[in-house]
């Protein structure tokens, strides 16, 4: 049974192998005086590696980013329940991706008033969970410069970057940044070395 998760857990993780990983290195320049946002998706539940969890991993990032810059957060919460156990969860998120599923989410958030948004979540079969390309898909955030942000368990960025890039051609995507999922709660000063490295 402990393989069998392995496995699962490496084909959810690194499902992007046959793609080129982005670094954490920025390549490009952000304009750091405006407002910020941080958007943001976050399970909670039974995750990989750190069990079940009251607090999700990317969740605990964005705080830590809040803190540091002063970013305000809206959360995507889909409206699809994902409170179930990661086996599961695994198969839901594989279906999700291989039928280009757009789920939908509770609320919303106005981007107009910011200049910088960081964009973040867990790696789900190569790239950002489905709910996440629904926000894209209902924004326009051409003109603003955008930080992706990752938790993971090997996969990295994966194709977060490229996929913002291609739904922003007209936005300033910066390289981002990844940190495994065990380590966001022991991680803090990685994540603080990484947000000096932007300016902040």
């Amino acid at each position: 049974m402990k393989t069998k998760a392995l496995l699962a857990a490496a084909l959810l993780c690194t499902a992007c192998t046959a793609q080129t990983q982005q670094t954490n290195n920025t390549t490009a320049t952000m304009e750091k005086n405006g407002k910020a946002l941080i958007v943001f998706f976050s399970h909670a539940g039974e995750n990989y590696a750190v069990g079940n969890i009251e607090v999700g991993n990317t969740k605990i990032v964005a705080d830590y980013i809040s803190e540091q810059t002063g970013a305000e957060q809206f959360e995507i919460v889909c409206e699809k329940d994902y409170d179930m156990p990661y086996m599961k969860l695994i198969e839901v998120a594989k279906e999700e991706a291989n039928n280009g599923e757009l789920p939908a989410y509770k609320g919303d958030v106005d981007c107009a008033p910011y200049d910088t948004i960081f964009i973040g979540g867990p790696i789900w079969w190569g790239t950002y969970p489905q709910v996440m390309f629904t926000f894209f898909r209902d924004h326009d955030l051409a003109g603003k410069t955008i930080v992706p942000f990752t938790t993971h368990e090997g996969s990295g960025l994966a194709s977060t970057v490229s996929d913002l890039r291609k739904a922003y051609p007209q936005a300033n995507v910066l390289s981002g940044f990844a940190i495994y999922g065990h380590e966001v709660r022991t991680g803090k000063a990685k994540v603080e070395k990484w947000l000096k490295g932007l300016g902040y």
